[in-house]
């Protein structure tokens, strides 16, 4: 199971509620829970006194998946104590090292869900079901995967695909005349639906958890493009993932995957990859095709309250470029690095409807128009995708990195820096290509490195540590100390009340942070 971490009403009655309904003057306006605007005596047509009867139904279609792992590492005395190895050897008899320091290996079992979508045998589940566990390092490998009908017959299961982007994969057992179920149309679920989910929690077999829809197009963090989840509160735990969520027509609606858990087991708030997601991508790998998305070609950041009121815009729509990637599909439209991209092929960003979620969407070589903000101006541009690479070379472009360090060498206070302490916190001092030597970066780069951090400032809330390296202000290079300020002093002046800093940590991606100002 993947982890997501961090993260009655009383209605009047009688005499009185006419008279307020008579008061009303014709299409007013009137409150979403008003008298008999909620038909809430009766349930919709089809809901059940009881579930027993859709979970006889559809049990039969939903499996155990179970995967053994070979796990490599070299030994060499009891080499494995205070490793991350020692509780897996531990668990499973090890201790016996090979004192020659020859390879050592180990067989580990994992525990998943899957169900069955076609009398011949095909059984969709989730990717990281039957991928190597983590803790086995670089050396573990899977060796088989077994799949477990509810009638205990089990059956050698082959990988017919997987996608690592979307978690899904698809599998296929020598079976025929199997029970199986179908996927639903996931975009007419809506909050507050009953849904029962089926799957192997803790490997204990065929369990059933009913609950309703608690949120659509949930964001948690862990998948890419395709991070927008149904979440839900029926019950999930450690051996559901890859399991079906159904709704009360008993249609696959997701895919459950991850759960929200401080301490491992279900707190009432798991996630599934909706059917509008998941079917489109296990027709393409039932056919044998490989799974292919449009892409940009840049990369992105949220648009935060910080960094839309230093641009003066609106939060929570849109997302500002960090960087564009050269040869790609934004750079040869003429996309730059600052622009704030608005809306795709029509469709407005949002927090729900994010940049990466469309065009992952879109198919590679398809022509979207791009409405974009540049230096206050809207303008459009038209981008022709071009296809997302893997998503392990993806991962090579990295993060901001979490290291500290107690000071720049060589730094010292100098005079100008003084409006940009007062203003925002921060201590700064031009660039040198001797004190990028002594940062590790290229002799270069051009911009302002920071050498004090006010603890109480917002920035340093915000995670500002000294070298790091402003490159940017307000979308405008400084390459100067007095260059910073002047930049800041303009901001004040236009009574803004933060300022955007384009920011580096060593060699790692630049990205943007707002940074509210000193009154």
């Amino acid at each position: 199971m993947r982890y997501a971490y961090g993260i009655t009403a009383a209605l009047l009655a009688g005499g009185a509620a006419a008279t307020l309904t008579l008061q009303q003057p014709v299409g007013a306006q009137v409150a979403q829970n008003a008298p008999g605007s909620i038909n809430a005596a009766a349930p919709r047509p089809g809901a059940p006194m009881s579930f027993a009867d859709l979970a006889a139904k559809l049990q039969p279609a939903v499996v155990n998946i179970s995967t053994t792992q070979k796990i490599q590492v070299r030994g060499g005395g009891n080499a494995f104590s205070g490793t991350p190895f020692e509780e897996l050897f531990r668990r499973f008899g090890g201790g016996a090292t090979d004192e020659g320091g020859k390879p050592i290996t180990r067989e580990a079992t994992s525990l998943g869900s899957g169900f069955i979508i076609s009398a011949d045998g095909y059984v969709v589940t989730n990717n990281h079901v039957i991928s190597a566990s983590p803790e086995g390092g670089s050396g573990a490998v899977v060796s088989s995967i077994t799949v477990t009908l509810p009638d205990r017959k089990e059956y050698k299961a082959t990988i017919v695909g997987r996608d690592q982007t979307s978690d899904l994969a698809l599998l296929k057992i020598d079976a025929k005349n199997l029970p199986f179920v179908q996927f639903g149309d996931s975009t007419r679920t809506r909050v507050g639906d009953w849904v029962v989910a089926i799957g192997n929690p803790f490997g204990l077999g065929g369990t059933v958890t009913a609950g309703i829809v608690s949120a659509l197009h949930r964001s948690i963090g862990i998948n890419g493009p395709y991070d927008r989840y149904i979440q839900t509160d029926a019950s999930i735990n450690q051996g559901n993932s890859g399991g079906p969520m159904f709704d009360l027509q008993g249609n696959v609606i997701g895919i459950n995957t991850a759960i929200f858990s401080p301490t491992g087991g279900n707190v009432g708030i798991g996630f599934a990859i909706p059917a509008e997601e998941a079917k489109p991508i296990i027709d393409q790998l039932r056919t044998g095709q490989r799974v292919r998305r449009g892409y940009l070609g840049v990369g992105i950041q949220p648009m935060t309250e910080d960094i839309a009121s230093s641009l003066g815009l609106a939060k929570d729509r849109g997302e500002i470029v960090a960087r564009v990637e050269p040869g790609e599909a934004a750079a040869r439209a003429g996309i730059r690095q600052g622009d704030v991209i608005v809306k795709v092929d029509n469709q407005e960003i949002t927090p729900d409807n994010t940049l990466s979620y469309i065009v992952g969407k879109a198919a590679v070589g398809a022509r979207l128009p791009v409405e974009l903000i540049r230096e206050g101006q809207r303008k459009t541009v038209t981008v022709t995708l071009g296809e997302r690479p893997p998503e392990d070379q993806l991962a090579n472009a990295g993060n901001l990195d979490d290291d500290q360090d107690d000071g720049v060498p060589g730094a010292g206070q100098s005079a100008p820096d003084q409006p940009t302490r007062s203003a925002i916190g921060l201590g700064l001092q031009t660039l040198t290509p001797d004190i990028a030597r002594r940062l590790g970066v290229s002799a270069t780069l051009r911009g302002v490195v920071i050498n004090y951090v006010d603890p109480s400032s917002d920035a340093a809330a915000n995670g500002f540590q000294p070298r790091d390296i402003i490159l940017q202000i307000n979308n405008v290079p400084v390459t100067t100390v007095q260059a910073a300020a002047a930049q800041i002093a303009d901001a004040q002046k236009a009574k803004r009340p933060t300022v955007l800093l384009f920011v580096q940590r060593g060699n790692n991606p630049p990205r943007y942070v707002g940074v509210q100002l000193r009154n």
